[in-house]
């Protein structure tokens, strides 16, 4: 079109001032044009800009809407991984603490036994050992008692006497069922 317009104006090689003038004209006429062209597209370039900037801003808006709902949704869903990883978990804790006390039971059964065939006594043969003792510690004082004398240590060797009796006693009554 520059062109067109160019040679509509140019005219024929005689007038040489009114050519130059010409060629000013168009040549302004282009600075001219490129001058409105670079208003028109700056116009146009904040128009395009401001026209990205909301939609950036719409784009951040719809984003962070998805995003929203996106972590809800993986919330639910690692919550209710985490209470089925949890539940699983306490079941088998459970079932291996069941399966070590079954375990640990009969291990002590086991051990109990052996012991018992070595002729070992068990804990509640000694306590209940223990208690016997007791309570015929309590008989004899209380028998020292109602005789009126008081335990003294010279009757310690008595008391050693009076083992050696009954073992004199099994000896003559082994004698009696011999003969």
């Amino acid at each position: 079109m520059a062109k067109k317009t160019l040679k509509k104006k140019v005219p024929a090689k005689g007038s040489s001032g009114k050519l130059t003038g010409q060629v000013v004209d168009s040549a302004r006429d282009i600075w001219l044009a490129g001058l409105g062209a670079m208003a028109v597209a700056q116009k146009e370039s904040g128009k395009l800009v401001e026209q990205g900037n909301k939609l950036f801003d719409k784009l951040v808006e719809e984003g962070t809407k998805i995003e929203q709902s996106t972590r809800k949704d993986v919330e639910g869903k690692v919550t209710s991984l985490r209470g089925g990883v949890e539940s699983r978990v306490d079941s088998v804790r459970k079932q291996a603490s069941d399966n070590w006390d079954k375990l640990e039971t009969l291990f002590e059964e086991r051990v109990a036994r052996v012991l018992g065939r070595m002729g070992v006594p068990t804990a509640d043969d000694v306590n209940k050992l223990s208690a016997r003792v007791q309570k015929l510690s309590e008989q004899v004082g209380s028998l020292v008692e109602a005789q009126g004398a008081k335990p003294a240590a010279s009757k310690a060797p008595a008391r050693t006497k009076a083992k050696a009796k009954p073992a004199a006693k099994s000896e003559t009554t082994e004698t009696a069922a011999a003969a």
